[in-house]
């Protein structure tokens, strides 16, 4: 049996789990990026909620 297929069956699957990391490591940085702009969209849209409340409230 030749190395050279060998090589390259190993070769291929280590690329594939490399590929398979960076897929999860990206999934969950989306994930929590995601999470940060909710956070921040609730934030602005209370903050307008109090400053369209403070501009009724005035004369």
């Amino acid at each position: 049996m030749s190395w050279m297929p060998v090589a390259a069956v190993l070769l291929a699957t280590a690329g594939l789990l490399v590929l398979g990391v960076l897929a999860v490591r990206l999934w969950l940085d989306v994930r929590a990026l995601a999470e940060g702009v909710d956070t921040a969209s609730r934030a602005l849209a209370e903050a307008a909620e109090e400053l369209a409340a403070s501009a009724a409230a005035r004369p």
